[in-house]
């Protein structure tokens, strides 16, 4: 027993001490590059978080966004900064997306919201869904996101 104990308290420090690289490949094309999405995202290391469909209905303030879509866009943006941020990341980290909306004609002007969180054109992998309606009277969108982290 103390001899397994002493193994895998051995093999916990080596994995600890063992320098951990992030490594992430945006695969491009010139359609993605114009609606705000890459096809996909390939990543070696780091930590993976699972970030919960984010919504906007009032932002930080507690101001209602109820009927301003591209206000509740960016109270959702940041909101997922903020926990890529507690997890130690941030936006730039995240690598897909699943936008929910409730009306298709809505992506044409999230497009150019995306890109004022991914200036660098490093866009996550996206999928876009159209939904019937929301948890809550008023939400236009929703969005869950994964991000992948680099180890501390």
């Amino acid at each position: 027993m103390k001899s397994h104990l002493l193994s895998v308290g051995l093999a916990s420090l080596l994995t600890l001490a063992a320098p951990v690289t992030l490594a992430r490949e945006y695969l491009s094309t010139e359609d993605g590059q114009k609606l705000g999405f890459t096809p996909g995202v390939v990543t070696e290391g780091g930590r993976t978080v699972w970030i919960s469909g984010q919504v906007g209905l009032y932002d930080e303030q507690g101001k209602s966004m109820v009927g301003d879509f591209e206000g509740q866009a960016r109270v959702i943006f940041r909101a997922i900064d903020a926990v890529a941020k507690r997890a130690g990341g941030s936006i730039k980290d995240v690598v897909n997306v699943t936008v929910y909306l409730t009306d298709p004609r809505l992506l044409p002007p999230l497009q150019p919201i995306r890109r004022e969180f991914w200036p660098d054109g490093n866009f996550p992998a996206s999928t876009t869904i159209t939904v019937h309606s929301l948890p809550y009277v008023g939400m236009m969108l929703e969005i869950s996101a994964v991000a992948v982290i680099a180890d501390k």
